[in-house]
């Protein structure tokens, strides 16, 4: 368990014991008449004043003990002498001081972070994983009775149910399908956490982490792989403009004007740049009474 968790714990555990407005209320109310009685009866003998002071002040820790007061996300499991009574809460509710006790339960959604565990997959590669567990109480008196400390028990379940899945896959499929490795691990706590109480609402794995060594490998992979995609889409870039090009000479060699259009269209895209020099050796008009004269042969 993280520092981090564990001063959240305590936190927690002081928000839970401290003394609620009603009981300090109910501690000074009992408290003051008590005093003043002690104060008058030591005017008349010293000892009887001392106690009644002293009656005074446990009479007034014992009935603001009386007063508990549960927050709306809060319950209460009340033993008497050691025997489960029932649950109270949200709100204010008595019990009988001394002869009971209170556990106070928090049913909002709790928040448990998976220390990394090293798990070793199905085609023996190391991983560490880092995952968040998240889970409720759905039945109070089942999580006290039922299992000693369901937030221990519930850490030690995700990592074991964490274990097992991953060593079950192979380092594709763990990096591939985080979200259902994810629902895997989660039936599998919820299945075996349902009886003390607890409903799983979810299981996040935050961070897969490799050796250097793999790391290097698979980015070399990934980029032979890419380099790959791109030889091939340049192949078919390649293919389809012959393509094109073969259709295109095959349409104007059935118009007699479309190779001279196209060749003033070609000179005519060079534009006016002093740069751009074109010299026609042969005139068009010449080549093409060749062409004819030698078809006439």
């Amino acid at each position: 368990m993280s520092t981090a968790e564990e001063l959240g714990q305590a936190v927690r555990r002081l928000e839970t014991n401290l003394p609620s407005f009603v009981q300090g209320a109910v501690f000074f109310v009992v408290l003051v008449p008590s005093l003043a009685v002690a104060i008058l009866l030591g005017q008349l003998y010293t000892w009887l004043g001392v106690i009644s002071g002293v009656a005074g002040l446990i009479g007034a820790w014992l009935a603001a003990s009386a007063f508990i007061i549960a927050n709306q996300w809060e319950r209460g499991v009340v033993l008497r002498l050691g025997e489960f009574r029932g649950i109270r809460g949200p709100g204010l509710f008595f019990i009988i001081p001394v002869v009971d006790r209170v556990r106070i339960i928090d049913m909002r959604v709790l928040t448990h972070h998976i220390r990394e565990q090293e798990v070793i997959t199905r085609d023996n590669v190391p991983v560490t994983i880092d995952s968040v567990l998240f889970y409720r109480i759905t039945s109070p008196e089942d999580a006290v009775m039922k299992i000693q400390d369901y937030s221990f028990a519930m850490a030690q379940l995700a990592q074991s149910a964490l274990r097992d899945v991953v060593g079950g896959m192979t380092l594709d499929e763990l990096l591939a399908e985080r979200e259902q490795i994810a629902k895997q691990v989660e039936q599998h706590v919820e299945t075996d956490s349902r009886e003390w109480g607890l409903h799983v609402t979810g299981i996040r794995l935050q961070d897969i982490d490799m050796p250097d060594e793999l790391k290097e490998i698979m980015s070399r992979q990934a980029g032979a792989e890419r380099e790959k995609r791109a030889t091939i889409t340049k192949a078919e870039g390649d293919k389809l403009a012959a393509e094109n090009l073969a259709a295109a000479a095959t349409i104007m060699s059935a118009s007699p004007g479309a190779m001279q259009l196209r060749t003033l269209q070609t000179i005519d895209g060079l534009g006016p740049n002093d740069s751009n020099t074109v010299l026609l050796v042969v005139p068009i008009e010449l080549v093409e009474f060749m062409k004819k004269v030698g078809q006439g042969a």
